[in-house]
């Protein structure tokens, strides 16, 4: 499959077929297996073979399928799946970190990555900086001898800055460090993060590949020596494992995720170009758009802007009136979905952050984050345009 399009690796990638040689795959809704004998289970706990299980929290036929798939279309050698996309971010960096190391992260982060470095690692030891992602001089300074790993998500959330991979990248592994990047917003659709330089690449599933706001889920891909002998360890006896069920979800979702997303991502634009002179909007977010900062490196890194965009209504009361008017696009806090979903980051996914920190990462209070669904483009706009009229 390495040879097909990632339309044709969404689809057929990563199958086992059991004996019935079904067309749907098997959802294996188990938590243990059986050996023939006693000598068979002591081989097994030696050493599994790649078709051998031996607990679903270690591993499951159905889970690795969907790991095969994802890793096929990401152009990783191997993946591992997780119960979420913060197991999934939690786990990648923890796995390889330990007290006295030092991460240079972007401080643009969703707000759990930001409690896991500036929390839970901090907590055990582990030296974080932080940088303006998308200032190279800021990486350049930060990035010591000692740097263990660097951390950033390719498309912020929820501003949209678009950080320079490759240029990242280099700066990074000019002194050895790991580079873990959070891909959710850039999607497995337009990502080549690893082709650009990024060692490890982290999805919440839960998003744009399962896409129906169905189940959670994540996935940490890289190469197989990092996957197996660093990730899985770590994951399969802190028990961050995905259900079968869960991972048949998602196989069920990439068959159609490039379909959705280019959907999407069209309706976006269309969105953007459409509301990006109201007048009421203080600010229209979305790197499709050629008044986007980071434009030009969202074409070259990405080809296209994605899936969502950000309105700024110059108010929090202003925000609530938009959100409370609209009719189509509902409120709630997951993007990546089929339905439309706006989000005030302010009081929800951020609340926890002082108003000086969100200042300094522009979620201002009248900021709303919107994910763009499969509803028709036309029934959209005039939904957003009735509410911005109710401000």
């Amino acid at each position: 499959m390495k040879d097909k399009s990632k339309r044709t690796r969404a689809v057929h990638g990563g199958t086992r077929r059991s004996q019935y040689n079904e067309v749907s795959e098997a959802i294996f809704l188990t938590q243990g297996f059986v050996y023939d004998t006693a000598e068979a289970a002591e081989a097994r706990f030696l050493r599994a073979g790649d078709d051998e299980f031996i607990y679903a929290r270690y591993g499951n036929p159905t889970v690795r399928m969907f790991e095969e798939r994802i890793a096929l279309l990401e152009g990783a050698e191997d993946a591992f799946a997780t119960a979420s996309g913060m197991a999934a971010v939690n786990g990648a960096l923890t796995s390889m970190l330990r007290a006295g190391d030092h991460v240079v992260s972007a401080r643009a982060l969703f707000g759990s990555c930001l409690y896991i470095l500036e929390e839970v690692l901090t907590r055990y030891g582990v030296d974080v900086t932080f940088v303006d992602g998308t200032d190279l001089a800021h990486w350049q300074a930060a990035i010591r001898p000692d740097t263990k790993a660097v951390f950033f998500e390719s498309m912020s959330n929820p501003t949209l800055e678009i950080i320079d991979i490759k240029a990242v990248s280099d700066l990074a592994h000019s002194v050895g460090a790991t580079v873990i990047v959070d891909n959710v917003f850039s999607t497995p659709v337009y990502s080549d993060a690893i082709a650009q330089g990024a060692d490890v690449v982290v999805y919440s599933a839960t998003k744009h590949i399962d896409g129906q706001g169905r189940a959670l889920g994540g996935v940490i891909l890289g190469t197989r020596e990092f996957i197996r002998k660093t990730v899985e360890p770590y994951l399969k006896h802190t028990g961050a494992a995905l259900s079968p069920f869960s991972a048949w979800l998602m196989l069920k979702g990439l068959e159609t995720m490039e379909l959705r997303v280019r959907a999407q991502t069209q309706s976006a634009l269309e969105i953007a170009e459409a509301l990006e002179a109201e007048p009421k909007l203080s600010r229209v977010i979305y790197p499709g758009l050629a008044s986007h900062p980071h434009h030009d490196l969202a074409m070259r890194q990405l080809g296209a802007g994605g899936t969502v965009l950000a309105l700024d209504a110059g108010s929090q009361e202003a925000a609530f009136r938009l959100l409370n008017a609209l009719e189509v696009v509902i409120i709630s806090n997951n993007l990546g979905d089929a339905k439309s979903i706006a989000t005030h980051p302010a009081t929800t996914t951020h609340q926890r952050l002082p108003d000086a920190q969100k200042a300094v990462l522009g979620i201002t209070p009248g900021l709303i984050r919107l994910s763009v669904g499969l509803e028709g483009t036309e029934d959209l706009i005039e939904d957003l345009r009735q509410g911005i009229a109710a401000i």
